[in-house]
């Protein structure tokens, strides 16, 4: 896709081809219960640079806003409680270290990893403590919510959305019922915006398979992206903002992926 392995800037060369970009580098933030990275300001002013105005983001918000506990994985602090879950304060401090790309932000997402009892005692629980922050959050951003738990994408969820303005991220991947099904379930709820996000179900096994070159649909979804591009000219007809986001782990190499999406919806 590049024209060369390492161009001088991948950013600028990509925004010649696509018109959009996931930025999920900021997500990883969280390291200790007591330790946050958030991103450099020069960083985000050098994004907006690279594009022109019409580009746009989709922005993955700190972990360390999003995590319950600190990772199992980690090296110290395993399991530990995070004081900053859902916290206003660090999600505007977040916000303002990234203010540069705020004009060119379909949506600053909000990604929940799955929570089990011990992390949340049940769905209520956490629509509460998720109601309470998006009424104290700063007016300006557009905000996307991506729950990994099934259980908690209900009528209850998808009315507290509504009422706070704020969009589903529909993710396709890591267990989660398709999103068509959940488009069709809950549609009439919606706001006029979302995001889908084509995440793919195994991770390991499509890194095993590619050797991480990214340059073959190995993993084809014909069927799927199929029903997926139907599900977003359904979108747009009824007026609604949709961003598409795209992971190699989906098929095996993310342009192509979106190659055969783009047709699908341009003739359907």
């Amino acid at each position: 896709m590049y024209s060369s392995p390492e161009p001088p800037d991948y950013l600028e060369e990509y925004a010649q081809r696509y018109r959009t970009v996931e930025i999920d580098q900021w997500f990883w933030s969280l390291f200790g219960p007591e330790t946050v990275r958030l991103p450099d300001p020069a960083t985000a002013a050098g994004y907006a640079a690279a594009v022109d105005p019409t580009f746009r983001f989709t922005i993955k918000a700190p972990n360390s806003v999003t995590l319950t506990h600190v990772y199992s994985s980690a090296r110290t602090h395993a399991g530990v409680a995070n004081p900053q879950f859902l916290s206003p304060e660090l999600f505007a401090a977040f916000l303002d270290r990234i203010r540069p790309l705020q004009g060119q932000c379909d949506a600053i997402m909000l990604q929940f990893e799955y929570l089990n009892r011990k992390k949340m005692p049940d769905a209520a629980t956490f629509l509460g403590r998720l109601d309470a922050f998006l009424d104290a959050l700063p007016d300006g951003w557009p905000v996307a919510v991506e729950t990994r738990n099934p259980n908690y994408l209900s009528t209850a969820y998808f009315e507290l959305l509504a009422r706070h303005g704020v969009a589903h991220v529909f993710a396709e991947g890591y267990y989660m019922p398709p999103v068509t099904e959940i488009y069709r379930r809950y549609a009439d709820l919606l706001v006029p915006r979302a995001i889908v996000r084509l995440l793919g179900p195994d991770r390991k096994g499509i890194e095993e398979q590619t050797s991480r070159r990214w340059d073959r649909r190995l993993a084809p979804k014909d069927d799927q992206l199929a029903a997926i591009a139907d599900m977003v000219q359904e979108m747009l007809s009824r007026s609604f903002e949709v961003t598409v986001n795209v992971n190699n782990h989906y098929e095996g190499s993310a342009p192509r992926t979106i190659g055969v999406l783009e047709e699908l919806i341009r003739n359907p």
